[in-house]
């Protein structure tokens, strides 16, 4: 059994991790007047107040309009029933606002999955990279970082797992290198983690 699956605690980025990527930031950015490759929330914590809060409301918007085309991925689900039937302890992590995040698993037949207080999203807790989210479910479970795991598609899900001391797993479905300083085991399918050798 791989070493990741001793941990007990397993945190889960959502957009591009547990559901298919369906988000097309190009153009969020486009609609926004931000250049290409912006970090879109980090932009708009820097923008005047006015500016500030119609960049908000915007992205606000954009991601409530994402939630209708929300899928689960479907190797996500051998590993959410592995988890749930070990009694693993299991939440999220996501740069959307929260009530995007628990409609998204509500369209994706997630719901039941995750207790609603274990979803964070980026009003609970400063946003990815920060490892601020990460350290409060952490917090809520009574956990230690050595007994946890954080999963996401993204660099900022591993900076955040890494900053918070927790095993860090990139799912990178579409084969990418990624991000290896950040990352302790890298998969293209998370139901690729169940039976693995070892932690890479």
């Amino acid at each position: 059994m791989h070493a990741l699956l001793r941990r007990r605690h397993w945190i889960f980025d959502l957009d591009g991790t547990l559901t298919l990527a369906v988000h097309d930031f190009a153009a969020l950015r486009v609609r926004l007047g931000l250049p290409p490759g912006a970090p879109i929330l980090e932009a708009i914590e820097a923008a005047p107040p006015a500016r500030r809060a119609w960049l908000s409301a915007e992205v606000a918007a954009w991601e409530r309009e994402a939630v209708a085309a929300a899928t689960p991925a479907p190797d996500a689900l051998p590993l959410l029933d592995y988890l749930a039937e070990g009694g693993y302890r299991v939440g999220i992590l996501t740069r959307n606002l929260r009530g995007v995040a628990l409609d998204t698993l509500a369209a994706c037949g997630l719901a039941a999955r995750f207790a609603p207080e274990l979803v964070l999203g980026r009003e609970e807790a400063e946003a990815k990279p920060s490892p601020a989210g990460v350290q409060r479910l952490l917090s809520a479970w009574g956990a230690d970082p050595e007994d946890a795991v954080m999963i996401g598609d993204y660099v900022y899900d591993l900076a955040a797992g890494r900053a918070a001391g927790v095993a860090t797993v990139h799912i990178a479905r579409a084969g990418e290198a990624g991000w290896p300083a950040l990352t302790d085991v890298r998969v293209e399918r998370l139901d690729g983690l169940l039976g693995r050798g070892r932690a890479t």
